[in-house]
């Protein structure tokens, strides 16, 4: 394994053009994965312009979009790191509405969002066609592991103390869950591009060994 530093924009420019080089005629479901203090949809919407200009249409969809209504998030307290790993993320409306309809033979219509979190509301947001070739970017925590069907994986990774320093006082309860994410779905381990991201401005990508 080597670590190869990266400039912000360099990092989004190689992406894109290895999202780009993916399966060109079919549509591309891609995971952006990793803890909000890595930026995970700040990624992704960077990735949406320069996809278009290498001739692959491109939308983010937040996983952040998908979560299910507070009486079940909460249904444990509302600090409780055990359902956020668990219970947070609505995983079968994720694969349903976003997932599912653009694997091979889907009708490619996706709906981008479909719970707003503050409201506590459905988002009533309008369907959306992905013609082929196009790619769908979803952003978010704790993807990976869970059999979602992504066919190409970024994981946006933090040292525990990185992720305990930039994540939110108000947000701390949560680092027990990525502490078990870390340790029991390893996604370092499998994910198609691991990128390190300490510090924002400095990231470095994790390669394989020659």
């Amino acid at each position: 394994m080597r670590v190869r530093p990266i400039t912000p924009e360099l990092l989004v420019d190689e992406l894109a053009d290895r999202l780009a080089g993916q399966r060109p005629s079919d549509r591309l479901r891609v995971a952006v994965d990793g803890p909000d203090a890595a930026g995970p949809d700040r990624l992704a919407t960077a990735l949406v312009d320069p996809l278009r200009v290498r001739g692959r249409p491109a939308v983010s969809v937040r996983a952040g979009d998908f979560l299910r209504p507070a009486s079940l998030r909460y249904e444990f307290g509302r600090t409780n790191p055990e359902a956020f790993y668990t219970g947070w993320l609505d995983e079968a409306a994720l694969r349903r509405e976003v997932l599912d309809p653009l694997a091979p033979g889907g009708a490619g219509f996706i709906l981008p969002s479909l719970w707003d979190p503050e409201t506590d509301r459905a988002t009533r947001a309008a369907y959306l066609s992905v013609p082929p070739g196009g790619v769908v970017l979803v952003s978010g925590p704790l993807l990976l592991g869970g059999g979602l069907p992504f066919d190409l994986t970024v994981h946006l990774v933090l040292s525990a103390a990185a992720l305990a320093r930039r994540t939110p006082e108000t947000d701390a309860w949560t680092l027990p869950a990525f502490a078990r994410y870390a340790s029991e779905v390893r996604p370092e381990t499998f994910a198609d591009v691991v990128v390190r991201a300490d510090d924002p401005r400095r990231p470095a990508v994790v390669e394989p060994a020659d």
